[in-house]
């Protein structure tokens, strides 16, 4: 990589992370609504906490912005010591947003001199890190959607947007032949450790959907009785939806007038052609059930996908919610689809070195596969062999549902 491109896409990247911030009030970057997210302020600060770590820190005679920091904005490097519980960090009313900010340009400022005289020998890690502020470019929306959502005033994080009425293209199996596969990362561009090393899989026939679920199909099934009827769940997702008292997707409410959804731009009537989002694993699975069908597992969804543009309505179109898909099949945006393969190593696995290889290794139980990126992810940010994660009882992310079938 030139450093040139590397250097402009430092820039870039961390741009993108300061527009996300620019609609925020001071008041906005502090809060936590809950323990999965983190404010909008401790994205900014982590983000930038891992380039004066991994890059930075490297450097002789670099001195940390503020030695105490390491311990508020470290997320889960255990190796590199002591750090804040992640439910606490909305208590950090100090340091200031204004200090952040002063924080953010201090590291800038100092890895556009260290890109310059050593970007490519740097570039793995710069890229890894980059790559990283990206996904936190999505938590910040997911985030900030959340918390924005437990406010009983329920304030827009932009202004409403006019949207055409489109019809959802008719649903249709496209087929896939079984065989051996090779699946994971082939090595050309970036990718994160958790997408090599390639290798080879046997799959059965079988066909996918064309399109994602609709929010209108899965109205159906909610009258249908789907939250009321335990031969449509697992057992585990039974008792979480009991306990979670869900009777609809998260952002869903009932109103006199029909159902509603509160979006980044704003509570608005559900449009029953956009594709549905903020479901659970559990959900998805109850679904899929209920159709007649079943969730895809993560290769089989990949090697449907590798022939396809890896286009689709990401965060840069700035509806920041899923649109109705059109008549040609989409595999990419609007919301990431749940598929049935547990989280974990590829075969011949093995994490980055150091703490860089608490990245992604350790985290591999007892979560599931989502796959295609969502209308919050970064364009450019999405690929094939991409594998994202979350805990099945997960529905603040932008997570939906593409059915699959036995041939």
């Amino acid at each position: 990589m030139r450093v040139k491109s590397l250097a402009d896409r430092y820039r870039a990247v961390r741009a993108a992370t300061e527009a996300l911030s620019a609609p925020l009030s001071d008041e906005d970057h502090m809060v936590q609504s809950m323990p999965d997210a983190s404010p909008a302020k401790w994205h900014l600060a982590h983000t930038t906490w891992f380039f004066e770590t991994f890059l930075l820190g490297a450097e002789p005679g670099y001195r940390a912005f503020d030695e105490r920091w390491g311990f508020l904005f470290n997320s889960y490097y255990e190796s590199l010591g002591e750090r804040l519980a992640r439910p606490s960090r909305g208590v950090l009313s100090r340091p200031a947003l204004s200090e952040v900010r002063s924080y953010r340009a201090h590291v800038d400022e100092r890895m556009a001199r260290l890109l310059e005289a050593r970007g490519d020998e740097l570039a793995p890690v710069a890229a890894l890190g980059l790559a990283h502020e990206e996904q936190h470019q999505e938590l910040f929306l997911t985030d900030v959607k959340h918390h924005l959502f437990a406010n009983p005033l329920r304030p827009a994080y932009l202004p409403p947007r006019a949207r055409a009425t489109v019809e959802a293209a008719r649903l249709e199996w496209r087929a896939f032949d079984g065989g051996v596969h090779e699946v994971g990362d082939d090595g050309r561009a970036f990718a994160f450790d958790n997408e090599r090393p390639r290798h080879r899989t046997l799959l059965a026939p079988f066909a996918l959907a064309s399109r994602l679920v609709t929010a209108g199909e899965y109205a159906a099934f909610i009258e249908d009785g789907g939250y009321s009827r335990p031969t449509l769940w697992l057992a585990d997702g039974w008792d979480a939806a009991r306990a979670g008292a869900w009777t609809a997707p998260l952002y869903w409410e009932r109103s006199d007038a029909g159902w509603t959804t509160f979006t980044l731009r704003g509570l608005r009537p559900l449009d029953p052609s956009e594709p549905l989002c903020h479901v659970s694993y559990y959900e998805a699975d109850a679904f899929a059930r209920w159709a007649g069908a079943r969730l895809p597992t993560e290769h089989e969804w990949e090697v449907a996908a590798v022939p396809m543009p890896v286009a689709g309505n990401f965060a840069d179109s700035g509806e920041l919610h899923p649109l109705p898909e059109g008549d040609a099949p989409h595999f990419y945006g609007n919301a990431w689809a749940w598929t049935q393969s547990a989280y974990s190593p590829y075969p011949g696995y093995r994490p980055d070195a150091g703490a860089l290889g608490e990245y992604n290794g350790k985290f591999m139980v007892n979560q599931l596969v989502l796959r295609g990126g969502s209308c919050a992810t970064p364009p450019g940010h999405a690929r094939a062999t991409y594998r994202n994660f979350f805990a099945p009882d997960k529905r603040w992310q932008f997570t939906g549902i593409r059915l699959a079938k036995d041939r």
